[in-house]
Parts: C-alpha cells; structure tokens; sequence
C-alpha cells in the first residue's frame, strides 16, 4: 500500500494508540481538515464541564471565601503541566500570565544576573514577539543585541540553529541567549542539550521558547539541563485561546534570579501586606499577581489528557504524521510549485511542516474558501500544516493534502484576489 492510496491513512488511523482521543474533543464540522492545530488547539469537551463547574459548585456559591484553595493553584497546575510535557521534576514550573510577560520576566532576570555583560543574542527567524522584547530591553539597559542571520540563503538549513551557527557570536561578554526549541515558522527543532551545554560553557544563560513545542514532542528539561524555558498552552496544549502561559525556572538557579516585577504573589509573607519585598522561596517567587482560575481549570483538563496519553506516544504520532505529510508533499505538491520548508529527518522538526509556494497567501485563503481545509499562512510565501496529535487523525492529514493538491492543479485559488483579514 502506498501512502498516495487512502486506505494507507486509514490503516495509521486504525492502529494509532491516541484514536480514542478524537473523539474527546468538540468537532462541529467532521468534514473539515483541522490542520493548525499548532496555532490554536481544538476544544476539550471536559473543559466545558470543568469551567462550567467552577463557575457553579465553586465561584457562584463560595465567592471570596474560594480564595482559601484557589490561591496557589498555579504551582499544582504547573507541575502537572511540567511532568505531563517538560520532563520537569515538582516545583519548577508556573503556569500564569502571558508568554510575553513571562519571556519579559526571566529575560530580564538572566540579564541582571550576569552584571557587566552587555549582550544577548537571538535569531532573525525568531517569534516576533521575543525579538521585539529583547530589542526593547536592549535600548532601556543599553545592551548590544546580536540577532544571527539564519533566513538568508546558505545561513542555516531551514532556520536550524546549531552549535557551530551558535558559537560564532558568543563570548564572555553574552549575558543571554534565547531561541525557540521549534522555529515557528519552518518547523525546524533546535537541539535543546547541546546549545544549553555550550551556552553555559560560556557562564551565560539560555533562555528557551517552547511554544511551539509543548505537547507535541518530548523535551526533558531536568535531564537535558535547562535553566530557564516559557512557552503557551493553547496550541498543541488545547487550553483555548489567550490561556495562561507557563514558565520553567530550574531549582537549582531560583535563588539566583529575581525577575523585574515584584507583585504580591511572590512576596514571602504575602496577606501580612508589608512594607518591603521579601521575596518568597522557589517557584512561587516568580509568580506576579492573582492566578486566573478559569483559565488554569482549562489548562489543567487539558494536560490532564496529554498526560494520559503520554508525551512519548504523542511524538512519536507527530513524527509519523509529519512524515507522512513529507511523502504527501513528494507525491502530491513538489510539482505544483511548493517547496519543502522543514527538515526530512524527524529528529530536526515538531509538529508542523512549512511549505513555500508563490502564492501561498492565495492558497491559504483558497483552502478555507473552497477546500474545507484550515492551515495557516506565514510570511514572506509559508503554509504551516500540523498534526495535533490528540484531536487530529491520519485520514484527515491525507485528505487535506488531496484537497490542496485539486485546489491548486486547478489553479482554483486564482479566484482569491486578497483578503481583508489580518489575522493570517
């Protein structure tokens, strides 16, 4: 059986251990190919129970008097989010506020921590986000930020930052690095152990996004020693859109670090309302503010499933699924014009594809419009394809690609002159 006959996917789908997943989660529309999943994940049916019952057997009738259990749940939730997807031992993980903030935060802290370095570098195929935090940071402490070309032709095989890219530009003078473990726009995998290794081998800190990677391959924090990591929750996640993000702060570097914003939550004696800020032992002393409650009971119904599955299982469904849209692509697209953005080898890429095309805003929209299909477009020409490994099956990879393939040999997208969205 090739993998260009149906009944190839169909035999995945048969055999996959997470098939009963599926089937947990709100699908209104069975026909509809889901295929970005790595940008928001798909709804929980348990966590419309969840928020449900917290809103009636909890906050309708306790009100303030909930504070007394609600307090600290952003460390249970953080654990089990940590031992669920990061390989993170208790007491090193947080889940509150935004990725931003919490990139902001331990930034900052690791900057501070290395007094009379004057310069952090990241990449140029960074998350926006991350590249504009550091450039803002960068101009207020009068910082040199060094951001590595890996986008020009020949400067990295699809974004991968490596160690041999990497040491280049470091020096004694590096107080901070920071990269994605998944690049988000061409699925590259960064090898979180080796660049750690050879960051701290020159006493700086290496900060790691893993937004794109939490709940979709396995990580092992403690064991590949990372000092410090953020990352979302509502991607491969399934916690919804704008949930809580998390930070990881190893033990043994918490008492070396002090983020910028001293809110009460991490104040040591916290309700004895004081006049000076005496930080709070472990993780809880990179907590800001009050944890939002709805959100952390949509994280924890979510990790609460990924944990169930098992993240090695949940990789391992990546790599297949990813692999299989590769031969998809070799079959099926490589003569239409698109180009492959991301890694063959499944050890270098998570759980999207990035493939390039021309046209590929039109085609984006054209999917949606007229094929049923829902990827997503990146600039300067990339469609992102992923596989979440827990609500999406084989056969709904295999007939998104079938989809694209007709839309496109038909020049069918021409019909798409542009949109008026600006969300892509």
């Amino acid at each position: 059986m090739m993998v260009t006959d149906r009944e190839y996917a169909l035999a995945l789908d048969e055999k996959d251990p997470l098939k009963s997943f599926k089937s947990l989660f709100m699908i209104t529309d069975p026909q509809m190919c889901y295929l970005d999943g790595n940008s928001l994940g798909r709804l929980p049916l348990a966590t419309v129970t969840a928020v449900n019952d917290f809103m009636v057997s909890e906050w309708g009738p306790e009100v303030v008097t909930g504070w007394g259990h609600w307090v600290d749940e952003a460390q249970p939730t953080g654990d089990l989010l940590g031992r669920a997807t990061l390989g993170a031992a208790a007491g090193q993980v947080l889940v509150c506020d935004t990725t931003s903030v919490n990139f902001y935060q331990l930034a900052l802290a690791a900057i501070h921590a290395r007094p009379g370095r004057k310069t952090i570098i990241t990449d140029a195929a960074n998350f926006p986000t991350d590249r504009y935090i550091l450039d803002g940071i960068a101009k207020q402490f009068g910082l040199k930020l060094i951001i590595i070309d890996n986008e020009s032709a020949g400067s990295a095989e699809n974004e991968r930052i490596t160690p041999e890219i990497l040491e280049k530009y470091l020096s004694d003078d590096v107080a901070l690095v920071t990269l994605e473990v998944i690049q988000y726009r061409s699925g590259a995998r960064n090898d979180i152990k080796s660049l750690t290794d050879l960051v701290r081998t020159y006493g700086a800190f290496l900060l790691w996004d893993a937004s794109h990677a939490v709940g979709a391959i396995e990580m092992d924090f403690d064991k590949n020693g990372v000092d410090i990591a953020v990352g979302c929750t509502y991607k491969y996640g399934n916690s919804g859109p704008g949930a809580p993000a998390w930070l990881y702060v190893n033990k043994r570097v918490q008492a070396e670090l002090q983020v910028p914003i001293q809110g009460w939550f991490s104040q040591g004696d916290q309700f004895g309302m004081g006049p000076v800020f005496e930080r709070a032992d472990g993780i809880r002393g990179f907590q800001i503010a009050s944890p939002s409650l709805i959100g952390l009971r949509c994280v924890k119904t979510a990790f609460s499933m990924i944990e169930e599955a098992g993240i090695g299982a949940i990789a391992q469904k990546a790599a297949t699924g990813t692999a299989m849209m590769i031969d998809l692509y070799d079959a099926w697209l490589a003569d239409l014009g698109f180009t492959l953005l991301t890694s063959r080898d499944a050890a270098e890429r998570g759980g999207h594809i990035s493939l390039g095309h021309p046209d590929a805003a039109r085609i984006c929209v054209a999917l949606r419009q007229f094929a049923n299909v829902i990827p997503d477009y990146r600039t300067p020409n990339s469609i992102r394809l992923a596989i979440a490994p827990l609500p999406t099956s084989y056969i709904e990879i295999w007939d998104g690609f079938q989809r694209m393939r007709d839309l496109v040999a038909s020049r069918q997208y021409e019909k798409i002159q542009e949109t008026d969205s600006r969300v892509t």
